[in-house]
């Protein structure tokens, strides 16, 4: 397992949607200093205003206050919904700056709009990966898994890696068709919906010659594929080299989809753009997930079935 190279400074704050309990932050919390990192929770963590972690004041106040002290970590205890709210207050010169003072901010779900507004309006990098409370803060069997681990081992030691430098690549198994692709451009993308979302607006990241990568949760196929479809629509999917497809995880079959699946959805959009279309990323609302660069260029290799995404 790695480590960080020396002790690393971790802030903790809530930018979304609100903490039902404390138990979980305080679980991360613990997981995390054993982990070698110098944890702190910021003051407005554990707010509540109907379902986000405080009002837009309190929520923006919270951001800005971490950017301004530029952890090594900027980790969401959770996503949910909310950071949209903020989107248009945002100083993104001062979240700018913490990066170029080294902060690396993580997480994913939520934290896809901060994320790709950050490249947006400033080109800086970020990392989608784990967040507090999802990640660090579960109960063993969490995920409906008797025997599963509190924290994911891969999870775990990917971001370890990511935040000491020393990650430079991820390697995943897709379906068959692919050998030989080799596609170079900058990394972006996110949660599918939370993507969609920035549509038209200008925290709208104008990638192209990109590799966008996506990943949702309870959400059916047919509204995976809809959403698809209005990237494609848009011209989103056309312009990239290629698009790579995490977790979709957590939805209801319906009697109505007489064997319309994901995989159906997927080889549809494949009908219609001639940018390649993977799948298996281990990303998402699941609790394997690696550490993503959003905003880096990266190469991405298929030999075989064998996918390697290096930076």
């Amino acid at each position: 397992m790695a480590a960080p190279h020396s002790l690393a400074t971790l802030d903790i704050f809530s930018p979304a949607g609100v903490l039902r309990s404390a138990a979980p932050l305080r679980r991360a919390v613990k997981r995390l200093r054993e982990l070698g990192f110098e944890v702190k929770v910021d003051e407005a963590t554990l707010r509540k205003h109907q379902r986000f972690a405080g009002n837009e004041e309190t929520r923006l106040a919270a951001l800005h206050r971490v950017a301004a002290e530029a952890p090594s970590i900027a980790m969401a205890a959770r996503g949910g919904y909310g950071l949209t709210r903020l989107l248009d207050r945002i100083d993104w010169a001062l979240l700018a700056r913490s990066v170029e003072r080294g902060t690396r901010w993580v997480g994913f779900s939520d934290m896809t709009v901060l994320q790709l507004g950050l490249l947006a309006h400033v080109k800086g990098i970020t990392w989608a990966g784990p967040m507090a409370c999802d990640d660090f803060g579960r109960e063993d069997g969490e995920h409906g898994e008797k025997r599963a681990a509190a924290v994911d081992e891969i999870t775990r030691d990917c971001f370890l890696e990511a935040m000491s430098g020393e990650l430079e690549a991820v390697g995943f198994r897709t379906e068959p068709g692919f050998d030989g692709l080799l596609a170079r451009g900058t990394l972006w993308g996110g949660n599918l919906c939370m993507v969609n979302s920035l549509l038209g607006t200008a925290h709208w990241p104008k990638v192209k010659g990109g590799v966008l990568f996506l990943e949702d949760v309870n959400e059916h196929p047919y509204r995976i594929e809809r959403n698809l479809m209005q990237l494609h629509q848009a011209g989103v999917l056309g312009a990239q080299k290629a698009v790579v497809l995490g977790a979709f995880s957590d939805f209801r079959k319906s009697p109505l989809d007489r064997g319309y699946t994901l995989k159906s959805a997927v080889a549809h959009l494949r009908s219609l753009t001639r940018t390649p279309i993977l799948t298996g990323l281990p990303f998402g609302h699941v609790p394997t997930k690696v550490c993503l660069p959003v905003g880096a260029k990266v190469t991405l290799a298929v030999q075989g079935r064998d996918v390697l995404i290096g930076w």
